[in-house]
């Protein structure tokens, strides 16, 4: 597993998967299930429950909160064990999505809108794009791609809970997602959310397998996203950049400020930028976003050998529209993915193999935990340039 050592040795524990002294609960079947620290005995206080929601198109989706004593996470396992919110004191990592409920998959039509029907659901802090494939709908060798895969809208089919009952006393959520379709994919996710009681700080552990006897593609991008407090006017985005280039040509004009946010902006269309990052020796990088002020933030940790590019999404339009940015490491970008094998971005997983995926979100809620952060921005970047290409890496109309 790589371990991501740009931070404290206290938040690397969360890499790590459930020790062998850990309590340890199926919760696959229930639909009201409480667990605190004080039913397993352990002394940092934590509380994590399940429930069903009822009404509408949410009608039978399974969430899971959990508190930890300084930050509260809404997890879904009807939705391929993606994160809807995070919160903790001022700071929310999240966003306002004209999408209000969480949808059932089983509301969703993946083909409708000619390959868009993913959008009709699309309201959380974190999503997995994938694992077959990614990216914007279109034709690929005869077939028909929806946008971002499949996994958001699969649910579990396990899911369970392991309480270390050594300290740090970390919290690990798991969640196994299938992709299986008879002689084209045979992929087995677990997926695995980790909190340490008391830290401002998650990660996620994520372990693809080919179950098939054959070599198979694949594709990730963690799509997180994030909006107020920290989107505003000023608002900047921090990441040690070798590459920078427009998604399209719209792109284009708003390339040598891709740093910098706009208030909501009436009219103000999606603007996608592609990043190549400069990591560490050991492929250990990061990006932070922080308001205006820098005062407060979020920082992600992912490590290039596992997802080597980061997508950036800019869409600052009206607050009722969906004032929102995305940060997004991956495997690949969100071209279709035939326009993304000549640019080396759709990796292959050989038969009975597996592919793991791990990174770090952080609350930052001061100054110091926002400067110590784009501190080690800057210590990757260096003295190495920052690559400003003019030119999409795709062109064409219908991307």
């Amino acid at each position: 597993m790589t371990k991501l050592s740009l931070i404290s040795s206290s938040l690397l524990v969360a890499l790590a998967s459930a020790s062998a002294s850990a309590a340890h609960y199926d919760i696959t079947s229930e639909n009201h299930w409480v667990l605190t620290n004080k039913t397993t005995g352990t002394p940092q206080p934590f509380t994590i429950e399940q429930k069903v929601l009822q009404g509408g198109k949410q009608n039978g989706v399974k969430v899971l909160t959990i508190n930890n004593g300084v930050m509260d996470i809404t997890l879904v396992p009807t939705r391929g064990m993606d994160i809807y919110k995070v919160k903790s004191g001022d700071v929310t990592l999240g966003w306002k999505s004209p999408v209000e409920q969480i949808v059932n998959p089983q509301f969703i039509n993946l083909q409708s809108r000619n390959g868009l029907g993913w959008l009709e659901g699309f309201n959380e802090m974190m999503v997995r794009c994938g694992y077959e494939w990614t990216g914007h709908p279109g034709m690929d060798k005869g077939e028909l791609l929806t946008l971002h895969g499949r996994a958001d809208y699969t649910p579990a089919t396990q899911v369970v809970v392991d309480v270390d009952e050594t300290a740090p006393y970390a919290i690990h959520i798991k969640g196994e997602i299938l992709e299986q379709l008879f002689k084209k994919v045979n992929f087995k996710t677990w997926t695995e959310m980790t909190i340490i009681p008391g830290q401002k700080a998650f990660s996620i552990h994520d372990k693809l397998t080919n179950q098939a006897d054959y070599p198979h593609e694949y594709q990730v991008i963690y799509h997180s996203n994030f909006a107020q407090p920290l989107l505003e006017k000023g608002a900047k985005i921090v990441a040690p950049v070798k590459q920078i280039s427009p998604f399209n040509d719209y792109a284009k004009k708003g390339l040598k400020t891709w740093q910098t946010y706009l208030a909501p902006t009436r009219d103000f269309d999606e603007m996608v930028y592609n990043i190549y990052p400069y990591a560490n020796k050991q492929g250990n990088t990061l990006a932070v976003l922080h308001n205006a002020k820098g005062n407060m933030g979020m920082a992600i940790h992912y490590n290039v050998k596992e997802l080597p590019v980061l997508g950036l999404w800019k869409n600052t339009d009206t607050l009722g529209q969906g004032y929102v940015t995305g940060i997004e490491p991956g495997t690949s970008f969100s071209y279709n993915r035939s326009y993304q094998r000549k640019l080396g971005l759709v990796p292959t997983i050989g038969a009975h193999q597996s592919k793991e995926f791990n990174l770090i979100y952080m609350i930052l809620d001061s100054k110091d935990a926002v400067n110590k952060q784009v501190a080690q921005v800057k210590a990757i970047q260096g003295n190495q340039k920052t690559e400003l290409r003019a030119t999409p890496l795709v062109s064409g109309k219908n991307l």
